[in-house]
């Protein structure tokens, strides 16, 4: 549990109620700016030990936002990948404090480094992971030669 803005972060099960909420808002909001939901690379299934499904919620216990950590490739991998990241609109800190709670727990896990996709339409996303320290990455899996994916990786 992480509290910072406010608020209060919680591994969920990526299946429940809150998280399909949060999910299916930032599928909606991704659908507007990118024209892909990004749904296809999110597997609820993909639960594992090195990782996690999060949400923040604020004092009043209002949803915030979500993220996920999972590792990238194999289950032993050096690198987690950071997935699904989302912070409800208005909720200023949210997207901070759950990127810092993802960190955290990613060296928790033993990870060396963290990697995420996110679309070059996307320059909200671009600009906040750039003030966060995440620059480019070789890109993997289906992000090979994908013009409209931009990938960013940061040492921890």
């Amino acid at each position: 549990m992480a509290a910072g803005h406010d608020l209060v972060i919680l591994a969920v099960d990526a299946g429940s109620a809150e998280a399909q909420l949060l999910l299916d808002e930032l599928s909606a909001a991704l659908l507007r700016i990118n024209g892909d939901s990004g749904r296809s690379s999110f597997d609820v299934e993909a639960a594992t030990p090195r990782g996690g499904f999060y949400i923040a919620r604020d004092t009043a216990g209002e949803l915030q936002g979500c993220a996920a950590l999972r590792p990238l490739g194999d289950p032993h991998s050096a690198i987690g990948e950071l997935k699904r990241m989302y912070a409800r609109p208005g909720a200023t800190g949210t997207g901070a404090a759950l990127l810092a709670h993802v960190e955290a727990q990613a060296r928790l896990h033993g990870y060396q480094a963290l990697h995420l996709s996110t679309r070059v339409a996307n320059t909200r996303a671009l600009a906040f992971y750039a003030r966060h320290g995440y620059a480019p990455v070789i890109a993997w899996g289906k992000y090979v030669g994908a013009a409209q994916s931009a990938c960013l990786g940061k040492k921890l």
